[in-house]
């Protein structure tokens, strides 16, 4: 069986960067996504820069067989992970009880189910070839999200079942990373309702940026990777502030970037 590095959510931000950093550091890759077409460019550019062309698998992750479905594909080519990117992910903007119920179990399946089953159905491979599962979550991680409610606790979820596997699996010689950007500028805003502003901007790093901070970071074997100085500031800030204040505060923030 060939080692692969599988990245979930690549046609587009974050994923499709972390397919040109792992590529450009020479890892033979497989593309998830649900746009085919989107995959199969990245792939013409990556095969065009001399690297090894990229194999493109089209999934649905919100759907439950999803992930079988995709760990046949990859024994039916020969092909196993040495590493697992799972960076497909998606949030919604306004309050959870008036969004669309079925959209936000939808976000749960992706971000949270298939993420989980993505991360514990190739252990087997990964520890063969002592590879290494990087998760992406957010600084959304780090506290309660009121007006993106569903979304923060499913980054809680990404962060804490991260660092619990770092440990899990470090005597297997697996290494797990979680991935904690704070605003990047990609389609992620369009689809979750949300507006960017000054402060935003203050704080955004390019999506290329917080690739190559997570390929390092798991390279490194470390267990959290916080992308960017500013991002560091305002946890180490999180954790001062009393609780029940930072709520009434991530809400007036929600407020203020949400459409009208």
């Amino acid at each position: 069986m060939k080692p692969i590095t599988l990245i979930t959510g690549a046609s587009a931000g974050i994923g499709m960067e972390l397919a040109r950093v792992f590529a450009a550091h020479g890892h033979e890759l497989v593309l998830v996504a649900r746009r085919e077409d989107r995959l199969t460019a990245l792939a013409d550019e990556i095969a065009a820069s001399g690297q090894p062309r990229p194999t493109v698998l089209a999934a649905d992750l919100e759907r439950p067989e999803a992930p079988a479905a995709l760990a046949a594909a990859l024994a039916s080519r020969g092909l196993e992970p040495e590493v697992v990117v799972n960076n497909a992910g998606f949030g919604l903007s306004g309050a959870a009880a008036t969004l669309d119920r079925n959209e936000q179990l939808g976000m749960i399946d992706l971000n949270v189910r298939a993420l989980t089953e993505l991360s514990l159905l190739f252990v087997e491979s990964l520890a063969r070839h002592r590879g290494g599962i990087l998760n992406v979550a957010s600084i959304a991680a780090f506290l309660p999200g009121p007006g993106m409610a569903v979304y923060y606790a499913t980054k809680a979820y990404v962060l804490s079942f991260s660092e619990a596997l770092h440990q899990e699996l470090a005597g297997r010689g697996i290494r797990v990373t979680a991935l904690c950007p704070g605003p990047v500028l990609t389609e992620f805003q369009a689809r979750s309702g949300m507006r960017v502003d000054r402060a935003q901007q203050q704080l955004e790093l390019p999506a290329a940026r917080v690739a190559q901070m997570g390929y390092a970071g798991l390279m490194r074997g470390k267990r959290v990777v916080i992308a960017g100085v500013g991002n560091k500031i305002v946890v180490l800030l999180m954790r001062l502030v009393p609780h029940a204040l930072l709520l009434r505060m991530v809400d007036q923030r929600m407020q203020e970037i949400r459409p009208d």
